[in-house]
């Protein structure tokens, strides 16, 4: 579920002291606010389109593949699992290869380890998925589960560096204005091979 937005927010705070007949604060309305934003993000999400187990699937698989470091969260902090979930509604085009490939890697660690996926350690999942994280190597019966870990993951990136802690990892600057420019700094011109060699 996203976060409530402002208007949201402001929509509650309204409705609830006409509703009870009161007049609030400043503070009061600041802290009930605080409590609203709190209490919609407590909500666990329910998915729209994956079941529950194929939900918890995508959580592990998207946590292995970016997982929580010093820098920052991890795919699940930055709500990619939610982000995946809608990405099946906005395009249905995408729900059989990736209902299939959940359901692929399932049975592959039934078949290696007689556990589904979620079910299974760090060590049994990371077997199976570095015998398909490069399609190239991969062997003839892992190729669907290739190509399924292929799109996964690009579908990963897309939803942890999209997301307000992905672009804080990445440490980016955009849409700020500068007050001045001093162009290319001279190490990258060097880099790119506009500088004109030492001579």
């Amino acid at each position: 579920m996203p976060p409530m937005t402002r208007r949201d927010a402001l929509e509650a705070l309204l409705a609830a002291p006409v509703l009870a007949g009161l007049t609030w604060t400043a503070a009061d309305a600041r802290a009930a606010a605080e409590q609203a934003v709190a209490g919609a993000q407590a909500t666990p999400y329910a998915p729209r389109f994956l079941t529950a187990h194929e939900f918890a699937t995508v959580t592990v698989l998207a946590d292995l593949i970016i997982p929580a470091d010093d820098r920052s969260g991890g795919a699940s902090e930055a709500r990619v699992p939610e982000f995946i979930d809608f990405m099946m509604i906005d395009q249905p085009q995408r729900q059989v290869a990736l209902r299939g490939g959940l359901a692929w890697l399932d049975a592959e660690h039934l078949r290696r380890f007689d556990r589904r996926f979620i079910d299974c350690d760090e060590e049994q999942r990371r077997a199976v998925i570095d015998a398909i994280a490069w399609p190239d190597r991969a062997g003839p019966s892992s190729s669907h589960g290739a190509e399924f870990f292929a799109r996964f993951r690009d579908l990963t990136a897309t939803g942890f560096w999209t997301s307000r802690i992905g672009i804080a990892d990445l440490d980016y600057r955009g849409n700020v204005p500068l007050t001045e420019w001093d162009g290319c700094p001279e190490e990258a011109r060097r880099h790119l091979g506009l500088s004109e060699p030492e001579r």
